[in-house]
């Protein structure tokens, strides 16, 4: 029988040899034995059941050796507080998105002051930014779209895991929203935008769909795209919020200038101090 420590050791031990986040191994740890993080730390010397220790080795395995992320083996990432089904259908939620949700929800105080709104999460992925939008604040009507049917599907998934009222379209972009005559007032995105001749991780482009990662040559594709038609489907008064990569912010203004030139609008650093957010507020 082997104790929380021994097996926390030798994954970490494991992870770092073969140059890979020991981080990740207590939440395969915590995963493996249904543990909080406080509960593994507070009895190190816990003996853990053997069902329990060859779930762990076998999980420490398949993220070292072959390569796959934590949050695949787990079947989920927490997010804002709530774990979200996670696979290889839809990109896994990162930290900056987080902090677009919460600027989102800051915005929308200051906008619209706590009144009902409609909102929509364009290129949803896992549904993320819209479900939790829509859990975290009751006055939010909240509309998503997706192309990918099958990344719609796992965002259905986490709406009805987080009783989240959620209406889902499948199309690209704005296209499905255009078509039915629908109307915003808020509009988030957090669209694909790594350049096409960008290097990417390995570890993130052999796990991750493409049609989540890539945005064109410069990565500016679908900024454009939603930009050029966002005057369709947004109301008068407005919030359009966008996550995007960090030297992404004078392009950004451009494009913003070009086809909302009255519009104020402010880019935001995240939490590394990177360009991370731009939104743009018409009221």
């Amino acid at each position: 029988m082997k104790t929380m420590r021994e097996l926390l050791n030798w994954g970490e031990k494991f992870a770092l040899e073969n140059r890979k986040e020991d981080s990740a191994v207590k939440l395969l740890l915590m995963d493996a034995t249904q543990k909080e993080s406080y509960e593994i730390l507070a009895d190190m010397n816990m003996v853990v059941p053997q069902e329990q220790v060859e779930k762990f080795e076998h999980d420490v395995h398949l993220y070292v050796e072959d390569n796959i992320p934590v949050q695949h083996i787990m079947g989920y990432e927490t997010f804002f507080g709530h774990k979200f089904i996670v696979n290889d259908d839809v990109l896994i939620p990162r930290f900056e998105t987080e902090e677009l949700v919460a600027n989102v929800l800051s915005t929308y105080d200051d906008v619209f002051n706590g009144s009902k709104v409609k909102v929509v999460d364009v290129g949803t992925g896992s549904g993320a930014i819209g479900v939790t939008l829509a859990v975290e604040e009751p006055n939010m009507e909240v509309t998503v779209t997706e192309l990918s049917e099958a990344a719609l599907e796992v965002a259905k998934q986490n709406a009805n895991q987080l009783g989240a009222n959620v209406t889902f379209y499948q199309g690209d972009m704005l296209q499905p929203l255009i078509e039915r005559g629908l109307k915003f007032d808020i509009l988030v995105s957090n669209p694909p935008y790594i350049p096409l001749t960008e290097e990417v991780d390995p570890f993130v482009k052999d796990n991750e769909p493409h049609l989540a990662l890539f945005g064109g040559e410069d990565g500016l594709k679908f900024y454009r795209q939603i930009l050029r038609d966002a005057h369709k489907v947004v109301n008068e008064k407005n919030i359009i919020a966008f996550e995007h990569a960090y030297n992404h912010k004078e392009a950004m203004a451009q494009l913003i200038k070009e086809h909302f030139p009255h519009s104020k609008f402010e880019t935001l650093k995240d939490l590394n101090g990177k360009d991370r957010m731009t939104i743009i507020i018409n009221n």
